[in-house]
């Protein structure tokens, strides 16, 4: 399996390339903590907007800054080698911090995707900052009753 985690100059260079055949560039963000089923829907209805899926992965580091000391739980590097598993995801690079903003400055893809749980105030900036470059900000609706948290509650509720 090709490794598809990447750091940000390598990403670069796949996106100049990816760019002169006209690939439509996508990306998304998250923790994507304890995989589940709304990740890998938001995943594959994110694919389904471009031709390039890449995934914004937060770092440990800024996930404890984020969430809190207790998260993660499952190892950065874990998650990346998990994501990089799913067919429609294509590239990963982690970023310690707490936005993506920097990285969607440098990357400019043409479609950014939201789903589930977001600040407001983080996603305009997101907008403002895609839309700045002529790329399209799209948000899916978050299915309930799928989160991280969720899980991690029903786990304490059942082994406590």
């Amino acid at each position: 399996m090709p490794n598809k985690i990447k750091n940000l100059e390598e990403m670069k260079e796949l996106l100049n390339e990816f760019r002169k055949e006209n690939k439509r560039i996508v990306t998304t963000n998250g923790s994507f903590d304890i995989l589940h089923y709304a990740h890998v829907n938001l995943l594959e209805k994110a694919k389904k907007e471009g031709n390039i899926l890449i995934v914004l992965l937060n770092s440990d580091s800024s996930i404890k800054r984020i969430k809190g000391e207790k998260r993660p739980i499952i190892h950065e590097i874990e998650r990346a080698q998990m994501l990089s598993s799913l067919e429609s995801v294509d590239y990963i690079i982690i970023f310690n911090d707490e936005t993506p903003l920097e990285l969607l400055g440098q990357l400019k893809p043409n479609v950014h995707v939201k789903g589930g749980s977001f600040v407001p105030e983080k996603v305009k900036e997101e907008k403002d900052l895609i839309e700045s470059f002529g790329g399209k900000h799209i948000i899916f609706e978050i299915e309930d009753g799928f989160s991280t948290t969720n899980i991690i509650e029903k786990i304490i509720s059942l082994y406590s």
